[in-house]
């Protein structure tokens, strides 16, 4: 199955953006987190469906956290982690300004919820894609 199949897959479930990526990640790196995939819900549709922050710019800055990020009180964050941060939401900033001209939802969906079947999808593919050569480059993938 393809990745953007896998995609349509989990929204015919019912998952939006941010899940379908930390579904993504967890698959690849063969793991189980409901409670990450629970919280994530909060960004999908531009932070609770508010139509702000994109869910995939949010959601892929989730994902590289969830390998890079500090994770208890004696640890600290990756060394590469404000690097891959860095390039993600760079390259998320200036792919949705010139595709869609912002990086909120309702710039990308031009406040039609309709778009998210006909755009969504292959942003999804394109963040996740992104996220996993940022981190595959870093070694942490």
């Amino acid at each position: 199955m393809d990745l953007i199949d896998r995609i349509m897959e989990l929204s015919r479930c019912g998952y939006f953006c941010s899940q379908i990526l930390a579904i993504l990640l967890l698959e690849t790196l063969g793991e189980e987190n409901r409670g990450l995939v629970k919280a994530m819900e909060g960004l999908n549709g531009g932070v609770g469906f508010s139509g702000g922050c994109c869910g995939c710019m949010t959601g892929g800055a989730c994902i590289i956290s969830y390998l890079t990020g500090k994770g208890g009180d004696t640890e600290t964050d990756h060394p590469e982690h404000k690097s891959a941060m860095g390039e993600f939401t760079e390259w998320f900033t200036e792919e949705m300004m010139i595709e869609h001209g912002g990086v909120e939802c309702r710039d990308i969906t031009k406040g039609n919820p309709a778009k998210r079947v006909e755009l969504c999808p292959q942003i999804i593919a394109d963040t996740y894609m992104k996220c996993m050569e940022i981190l595959s480059e870093k070694g942490l993938v």
